[in-house]
């Protein structure tokens, strides 16, 4: 996950350093207890091993290390034997510099499991090429990459920004474009029962902009789903339930059902929250998202494929209604608070459902986590949705989320490819993401099915993961994507606030949209959105 608590044009929360530095404080905001990498506990595995028969790379030294090696032909070798051809040549360097968000780090210097090397001790070995990385705070990626790049500085061979920074990114001429290396290296991230969810569609969504690869992921910020199951098992909880609403206490499978729910359990003089979706600036119109795409079938799309928005639409104002109706059972600070304060809240079993990054069970049900109060009393589902023409449109989305991209200015852009085809690689990325020691979550089929990576992130949310990176749609990535964001943005909070009304806020965000449009480019963001196309969902329950 990328913790990015700060977003270009936008108020900022807390950021993840704050957070992190206070973390074995008593401090009000540090409620969001147990969420550092250093709360985790995994049962290390010892047993050493070399490499397996047949294999030509991977990390050795403990039980299972066979799992995350490679052999001849897969798309690790190719990688690694690249780079051995152009060290060879003489057309690689001695070291490369990686730009990296500083809360993912430790998922590449920190050996893991026990007996194991580092992800990069083990790149280092294999290539005999230094890989510096370089932490960047938490929500200065991208202006870090965009200082770079304007300035012509070239700190960086290979930049980390959130991905949908890719189309700003990719119209400065910034970034290197992938497909000559992608044709000939085959990374295969569309594999089936290994590559990325959706296949093409995923790959789609996660490294492309326009059609080209811009991006290679290294995260999966799928927003999920997760709840107390110990308050929907409770038979006391069960019948009053019924009794009110006239039908079975279950996860809530439409926003109707969510919002009877949420109701029904909020309880804020006994310290419980109906839902914390969060509903502040620079966040929660991500919710907003959710609401509002699944109003059509399969999806209700942000503009027309000429560029039309469609916000200001009787859908906008519906979903937008919703988005503000919903207050009546969050907290009474739902408009200030960030994640640090939604994850507080849960540890502190102060909510009874709420939708976050995919790492909150792995970080709140746990039991090296002390301060938690709802250790082995959560569970997680698809997201809500909508039922049209007898099927449930169910959507979630995809937000922040890591991808590693290559700077023009560096002379060795196809080793830079390679580190990164390897890095992302289903076999190496299992092993990275299990990790504990940073943020990056799974979004490969390969890594749910991993043990490693089930036991960091519980096999129930493992299962929840897959089901919802294949209901997510992307939020806005081709140029413009901040400006777009932050005018929505604004006007949900003119909406909650009561400052407008949802028709105000939807005539207006469509009003700064079309100026967006204009600006950048029409025949620009009309291509952009038909290619965006490719990678929303189809999929109905």
């Amino acid at each position: 996950m990328a913790w990015s608590a700060k977003t270009s044009g936008l108020r900022s929360s807390l950021s993840r350093r704050r957070l992190l530095k206070a973390a074995g404080s008593t401090a009000a905001i540090t409620a969001a207890v147990g969420i550092a990498p250093r709360f985790l506990t995994i049962r290390p595995a010892r047993a050493d091993s070399g490499l397996a028969s047949g294999m030509v790379g991977g990390p050795t030294g403990f039980a299972g290390c066979e799992r995350y090696q490679y052999g001849p032909d897969t798309p690790e070798s190719r990688a690694i034997e690249g780079i051995k051809a152009l060290v060879g040549a003489g057309k690689a360097p001695k070291k490369l510099n990686m730009m990296l968000s500083d809360g993912s780090v430790g998922q590449l210097t920190k050996p893991f499991p026990d007996g194991a090397p580092a992800v990069k001790d083990l790149f280092e070995k294999e290539t005999g090429i230094a890989l510096d990385i370089v932490g960047v705070p938490s929500g200065q990626e991208f202006t870090k990459t965009m200082q770079d790049i304007s300035t012509k500085g070239g700190s960086f061979d290979v930049y980390a920004t959130e991905w949908n920074r890719l189309g700003d990114l990719a119209e400065t001429n910034g970034l290197v474009k992938m497909d000559e290396y992608v044709e000939k290296y085959k990374p295969q991230w569309d594999e089936p029962g290994r590559g990325y969810v959706g296949g093409k569609q995923g790959v789609a969504l996660l490294n492309e902009y326009r059609g080209h690869t811009y991006g290679v992921s290294l995260d999966g910020d799928f927003q999920c789903w997760v709840y107390r199951k110990d308050l929907f098992e409770s038979a006391d909880e069960q019948s009053a339930f019924k009794a009110k609403y006239g039908y079975d206490l279950a996860f809530p499978k439409t926003w109707k059902q969510l919002d009877d729910v949420a109701m029904f359990f909020h309880r804020p003089d006994k310290g419980l929250f109906g839902c914390t979706d969060l509903r502040n600036q620079g966040w929660g119109y991500t919710n907003w998202y959710q609401r509002f795409v699944s109003l059509a079938s399969p999806n209700q799309y942000l503009f027309k494929d000429d560029g039309t928005p469609l916000i200001n639409s009787e859908h906008g104002i519906q979903a937008t209604t919703e988005y503000v109706d919903s207050l009546k059972y969050h907290s009474p600070d739902a408009i200030s608070w960030g994640w640090p304060e939604q994850y507080g809240n849960m540890a502190a079993g102060g909510a009874a459902m709420t939708c976050a990054f995919s790492n909150m069970p792995k970080f709140l049900d746990n039991p090296g986590n002390e301060g938690s109060k709802v250790t082995g009393k959560m569970a997680s589902a698809r997201p809500p949705g909508r039922e049209i023409d007898g099927k449930l449109v169910s959507r979630s989305v995809l937000w922040l989320n890591m991808t590693a991209s290559i700077s023009t200015q560096g002379k060795y852009p196809e080793v830079c490819y390679l580190l990164l085809q390897w890095l992302g690689s289903s076999r190496i990325y299992s092993w990275m993401t299990a990790n504990p020691a940073g943020y990056f979550d799974p979004f490969q089929l390969a890594n749910f099915d991993d043990p490693l990576v089930q036991e960091t992130y519980h096999a129930y949310h493992v299962q929840t993961i897959r089901d919802t990176i294949a209901r997510a749609v992307p939020t806005i990535n081709y140029p413009g994507a901040t400006a777009y964001h932050s005018a929505l943005d604004e006007n949900l909070v003119a909406a909650l606030t009561k400052s407008k009304t949802p028709e105000e806020a939807m005539k207006d965000t469509e009003k700064e949209w079309k100026k967006i449009t204009r600006r950048v480019g029409e025949d620009k963001i009309v291509e952009a959105i038909k290619t965006n196309k490719a990678a929303w969902p189809t999929i109905l329950d």
